[in-house]
């Protein structure tokens, strides 16, 4: 019998705020999290909870994942140490590039003062494992201890490598999720030239008028759990990680399959995996960068997974109120569609005002709605598409 993975603690730093619950209650409330057409946490302050020794030895984005962790753990009421023994408890955390503003840093020091200058730190501080190997270190997590890097898909497939370890009976307890901290102007540089990131610095997928993303910031990391662990120390149980599918678009290394066909396998192979029918479906959590490409794909994706269901299932972009956040979107928006669930409301797609006729009919969440449950409960399915054609979909549900 395959072992349930369920969820026990959730943490997240947005640009909507720091904590989990801030990043519902605000997405709800219709606001979004920008400020000079980039997505920054400004409410982000890691010296209330590192020392400053600890703070000189981790990048931005590994800060960002430190605190989103302590938040989680706490939640789910882990004392000093997991509640297995230290080598069944794993920690995976995606990121597209991790130590980047290191990197930067440390680049110009080079260029400027030479060799000699570049701090005997910069190799731990920019390494895209650096927050994986921290959290392993801070909660005393034994097991396997990964970094992922699957660029936009990163931070779901580090969900979906935790709850894999926990099915398969390699683990009991699993630290996971995402975390970057790529909002420089070099980044938006690199992302503008390809004409992915929005002139206007606001992010409306599914807008006839949308010009693309906005650049974010943040992390979010989930406490999951074998569910009879999780029950016999009396945890609380936030939702369920209900099953996953996972695919390659084998088509190009930026642009997604425009059929939507691999994503829409995704889907299917989640769905399937779960048990589930497409009627279970509360609410979908698009991957809804705000470029045309993405839009037209997933959007094909959907409706060749669910076919004229798809028209009433309630469907938002977390993205719209706090940007892309690259590898740590995938975990992040995870929670979001764990919280919208928990609270049995889905937020809006911020912005959205013109949606595009010409990508079918969608139940498009312009205003916070009420969701309503199927006979399996509050269901939600999110999704996220990463560049090199990775598409995953993972199905949640939402604690009774």
């Amino acid at each position: 019998m395959r072992r349930r993975v369920v969820i026990t603690g959730i943490g997240a730093v947005t640009p909507l705020g720091v904590g989990a619950e801030a990043l519902h209650h605000n997405a709800v409330r219709g606001e979004n999290g920008f400020s000079d057409g980039v997505g920054r946490c400004a409410d982000f302050d890691a010296s209330k909870l590192l020392t400053r020794r600890e703070l000189s030895r981790m990048d931005r984005f590994c800060r960002l994942a430190v605190v989103a962790a302590d938040e989680a753990v706490r939640q789910a009421r882990w004392d000093a140490v997991p509640p297995v023994p230290p080598e069944r408890a794993h920690c995976v955390v995606g990121t597209a590039i991790g130590g980047l503003k290191t990197l930067e840093a440390q680049l110009e020091v080079f260029r400027t003062e030479g060799r000699g200058f570049v701090s005997p730190l910069a190799v731990p501080l920019l390494m895209a494992n650096a927050a994986p190997a921290q959290l392993s270190i801070r909660f005393g997590l034994g097991g396997e201890t990964a970094a992922l890097a699957t660029a936009c898909s990163s931070g779901a497939q580090a969900i979906i490598a935790g709850a894999r370890v926990i099915r398969s009976g390699e683990a009991d307890v699993a630290l996971v999720g995402g975390a970057e901290a790529a909002t420089s102007e070099f980044t938006r540089s690199m992302f503008a030239s390809n004409g992915a990131l929005s002139p206007s610095g606001n992010s409306v997928p599914f807008d006839r008028n949308r010009n693309g993303f906005v650049l974010g910031e943040g992390a979010g990391v989930l406490v999951l759990e074998e569910a009879e662990v999780a029950r016999a120390r009396g945890a609380d149980v936030l939702g369920e990680i209900l099953g996953y599918g996972v695919t390659s678009d084998h088509h190009h290394v930026t642009a997604p399959d425009p059929t939507g066909a691999p994503a829409a396998a995704a889907v299917r192979t989640a769905l399937a995996d779960s048990g589930l029918e497409v009627s279970d479906i509360a609410y979908i959590n698009a991957h809804g960068t705000g470029t045309r490409l993405n839009d037209v794909a997933e959007s094909a994706a959907l409706r060749l997974a669910l076919g004229e269901a798809l028209a009433d299932i309630p469907i938002s972009s977390t993205k719209s109120c706090v940007g892309h956040l690259l590898g740590a979107a995938g975990a992040v928006e995870a929670i979001a569609t764990l919280q919208a669930l928990r609270y049995r409301t889905a937020p809006p797609t911020h912005g959205l005002t013109e949606p595009d006729e010409a990508l079918g009919e969608l139940a498009h969440v312009r205003e916070a709605r009420a969701l309503k449950p199927s006979e399996k409960g509050y269901v939600g399915l999110t999704n996220s598409m990463g560049f090199g054609g990775h598409n995953v979909t993972i199905a949640i549900k939402g604690a009774a």
